[in-house]
């Protein structure tokens, strides 16, 4: 099916990006209503719709949706959302592939997730557990086809209470993920572009559990009362048609007592008005419980002048089962329904009082949307929590100052029955001012104090992997704020009694630049947070303007939170909180963000530290790497250095070219780990090769007197290494390794092979390791390549997988220089958003005396 042909598709959904005549406006950053126009899927859509639909459905859940990569490098957009209001997942609309979230490592390293419970997501990834701390099942599968990849798939369903997910369920959804990556292929094939830039679409599973309708027809005889019966009708009884007696009697032993009269009501009705008549009755079939049956009686006049002898008619079982809606309303409290995008499709008479609006008002608009009071990103959290974990929820909230209700959410696989009856208000501490919509300031229940005690440790751990302040502000704006309902951040750091500005996201442009580079004397509230080592909240900006008279004030009408960072009693900085509306501090919830603030603090220290750090080792590389490698003749070297992506960005990664009076030394090493500590190793080992093979050692010398000085240096460390010894007149070559990847060979003719030299232990393990010495030949226009593991390994593949990318793309190569081979191969690493290891690289070639002598001709490479 080609996208034209999609167009016109009957398959619709609700399109977050489409304006809606008559949506409600807010005040302050806008965003789309979940009640999107309705629109048809373009193909792609359709495809990615079906195959989230289907996928989920095989294995058990209940949402989820699928991730595809985006035209930003690097970045994964949310394409389709199942079983979940598309708003509620908003903070997770956009992932980037470095970040450390099970989408993220799945498409990085594709290579399918599966995430039995809370317990086991927040061992593995606590960054996630941190914006949604509740307990529930996730698979992720990658969707790619060849080397391409599109994105991932993802499912939600209940927890399995500390048991893995199931090899079977693996296996399904995993296969789902490859059937719709070949999907996507064939359109990428196709010319079409496969990657998403709008906003999500969202669409709702169907329901498992639903019966198909069915319309049985039947002809009665009202004189005899004889009655034929089709094969439908008997289905909708429950019987067989060849036992079916064929009496209006055989019908009404499967129609409840209290309903049998309304067959005689309906033929007697049809005879005397001459029109069909349409009731309904309730069918019992053997070990079922009743259900609702439309029930239509059509006249048959025989002839003119002649009374009305038979009826026909239909018997229509829509497969919903007894509904009765005066149940609900005969209770005390509100009740309502909501489907799993949180549209209302019920609302009892008291649940209209308690909400204030009609229910023909309230039915088939989303919760938040209809219910303004409920609209507050402090109470999508225990949506989230219901839908997410299909766990009950209760939580307080104010229709009005001092109008109070308690709001519970009993969630099932098709959706969520609520109840909302009159409160008390909540009870605060002297001095704390109640507003609507206090979201987290108070606590209905233990679940929902645990949970938010619950994310000082998450965000802990989050901050454990962020090294510089501006990945520090990412985790908080990422993980802090979507998890209180904040909108605005800002974090300023301290520096010679100044605050500095690091970090800002969602106030208006320009509007902190006046407070950047204050000084500790000011009057406002971020310094004196700071200075008095206090938080100080405001609960509205009318508050806020009270306090500090002359205050620039943006045009937000919501709360602040000031926060000191303060780490080990040294001032750090200080963090503001923006929220959009007015809302209240409970005790609990000053508490935690206060801890918070303290983690962050503690974070943007290390940060601190981390700078400095990293600035002193990269400097310290600098130094020790080789800045011109000599010109031979006969040979020509180039090497290149690339850093990793993470962590300290230098480590111990180098290479060397020597000249010595037995030939010309190439050397390659790499020392564990990153920083000043790994460079200042490789400087010594360095050092020590550079010594060696000038004293005229031989090659198996040099490695055993280098293995024996990294011992003495620093038992605990260890290095590999690749010293090759090479005659450039005659092209033969001594060749030792001691544990590090083997060289790649490229011959004359651009045959390129993975040499297979004997090596030792890695250096530092044993003083009395021996390492083995063999000969190659460099013929002239042969190509000798040097490297480190940096340049081979990729995340998701086998290292054997990145040597032999290695060699084919080396092998492609021809008719340029060996310094622009350098920089192809470099160029295609640096592509890879995950490379935590840093590159070496150094390339030899041996030419002819013709080349040699254009060569020398020109400047030296490094």
């Amino acid at each position: 099916m080609r996208a034209t042909a999609a167009l016109t598709h009957p398959f619709y959904v609700t399109w977050y990006g489409a304006a809606r005549p008559g949506a409600r406006t807010k005040r302050g950053p806008q965003r789309e209503t979940s009640g999107g126009a309705v629109h048809p899927l373009d193909e792609l859509g359709l495809v990615l719709a079906e195959a989230a639909v289907h996928s989920i459905g095989a294995v058990g859940g209940h949402a989820g949706g699928v991730y595809l990569r985006s035209r930003t490098s690097g970045l994964l957009r949310l394409a389709v959302v199942v079983g979940l209001p598309g708003e509620l997942m908003r903070p997770w609309w956009r992932m980037h592939v470095n970040r450390p979230f099970p989408v993220a490592e799945c498409h990085r390293r594709s290579q399918p997730i599966h995430l039995a419970d809370g317990e086991e997501a927040m061992r593995r990834f606590p960054q996630l557990m941190a914006g949604l701390p509740f307990s529930f099942s996730s698979l992720y599968a990658p969707v790619r086809s060849g080397n391409e990849r599109f994105g991932v798939l993802v499912a939600l369903r209940p927890a399995t209470a500390g048991q893995p997910v199931v090899e079977e369920d693996q296996r399904r959804f995993t296969d789902a993920g490859t059937r719709l990556g070949a999907a996507l292929g064939e359109l990428h094939h196709d010319g079409t572009s496969v990657r998403w830039e709008r906003e999500p679409f969202v669409v709702q599973a169907p329901d498992a559990t639903a019966r198909p309708v069915r319309i049985g027809a039947f002809d009665w005889d009202l004189g005899t009362g004889a009655l034929s019966a089709d094969e439908e009708l008997c289905a909708i009884l429950g019987v067989d048609p060849a036992r079916f007696p064929g009496t209006i009697d055989a019908l009404t032993a499967h129609v409840t007592p209290e309903d049998a009269y309304q067959l005689w009501a309906v033929a007697r009705e049809a005879a005397q008005t001459g029109r069909p008549v349409v009731r309904r009755i309730r069918i019992v079939r053997d070990d079922h419980p009743p259900s609702l049956v439309e029930l239509t009686g059509r006249p048959v006049h025989s002839s003119p002048g002649i009374g009305t002898r038979r009826v026909t008619g239909s018997l229509i079982d829509l497969g919903t089962g007894v509904v009765s809606a005066e149940a609900g309303d005969r209770l005390p409290d509100g009740l309502f329904s909501l489907d799993r995008s949180c549209r209302i499709t019920y609302a009892n008479h008291s649940a209209e009082d308690l909400i204030g609006m009609p229910r023909e008002q309230l039915v088939g608009r989303v919760l938040w949307e209809a219910v303004s009071w409920l609209d507050r990103p402090g109470y999508w959290d225990h949506y989230r929590a219901a839908l997410l974990s299909h766990t009950p929820v209760q939580f307080r909230a104010s229709r009005e100052e001092d109008d109070w209700v308690t709001v519970s959410l009993f969630p099932g696989r098709e959706g969520v029955t609520g109840t909302v009856a009159a409160a008390e208000p909540p009870d605060y501490t002297p001095g704390s001012v109640s507003f609507p919509g206090a979201g987290l300031g108070t606590f209905a229940s233990p679940a929902d104090r645990a949970s938010a005690l619950y994310r000082p440790v998450a965000l802990a751990i989050a901050l454990t992997e962020a090294v510089t302040a501006r990945q520090v502000s990412a985790v908080v704006t990422e993980e802090l704020l979507p998890a209180f309902g904040g909108r605005q951040l800002a974090i300023y750091v301290l520096h010679e009694r100044h605050l500095y500005l690091a970090w800002e996201t969602g106030f208006p442009a320009g509007f902190l630049a006046p407070f950047d580079g204050v000084g500790l004397d000011a009057r406002i509230p971020g310094v004196e947070t700071l200075t008095t080592g206090r938080p100080i909240f405001f609960e509205s900006m009318d508050k806020l303007a009270a306090a500090y008279p002359g205050l620039a004030i943006d045009a937000s009408v919501g709360a602040r939170a000031f926060l000191p960072l303060i780490a080990s009693g040294r001032p750090v900085g200080s963090c503001i909180l923006g929220f959009d509306h007015p809302r209240g501090f409970a005790p609990e919830e000053r508490t935690v963000l206060t801890a918070l603030a303290g983690l962050i603090a503690q974070a943007l220290e290390r940060a601190q530290r981390y700078d400095s750090e990293s600035a002193l080792a990269r400097g310290l590389q600098d130094a020790l790497l080789p800045h011109r490698l000599p010109v031979i003749r006969d040979v020509e070297t180039v090497g290149r250095y690339l850093p990793g992506t993470q962590g300290m960005d230098v480590g111990g990664d180098w290479y060397d070219v020597i000249e010595t009076d037995r030939g010309l030394a190439l050397v390659i090493g790499d020392v564990q780990g990153h920083g000043v500590a790994a460079a200042a190793i490789m400087g010594q080992l360095r050092s020590a090769v550079r010594a060696f093979a000038l004293a005229d050692r031989e090659p198996d010398e040099v490695m055993s007197g280098t293995n024996r000085l990294l011992i003495d240096l620093d038992p605990a460390q260890f290095a590999t290494c690749c010293y090759v010894l090479l005659d450039p007149a005659t092209g033969t070559a001594q060749a030792v390794r001691a544990g590090h990847p083997q060289p790649l060979l490229r011959g004359p003719d651009g045959t390129t092979e993975v040499l297979d030299l004997p090596g030792g232990l890695i250096l530092g393990v044993d003083a009395e390791e021996h390492y083995p010495v063999c000969e190659l030949t460099l013929e002239p226009g042969a190509v000798l390549a040097l490297f480190t593991d940096g340049l081979i390994e990729e995340a998701g593949t086998d290292i054997d997988a990145g040597v032999e990318r290695l060699r084919a793309t080396l092998s492609r190569v021809s008719g340029i220089s060996i310094a622009d081979t350098a920089d192809r191969l470099i160029r295609e690493a640096r592509q890879a958003t995950d490379r935590p290891d840093d590159i070496a690289l150094l390339l030899t070639a041996r030419w002819s005396r013709r080349q040699t002598d254009r060569i020398l001709a020109g400047p030296g490479r490094r």
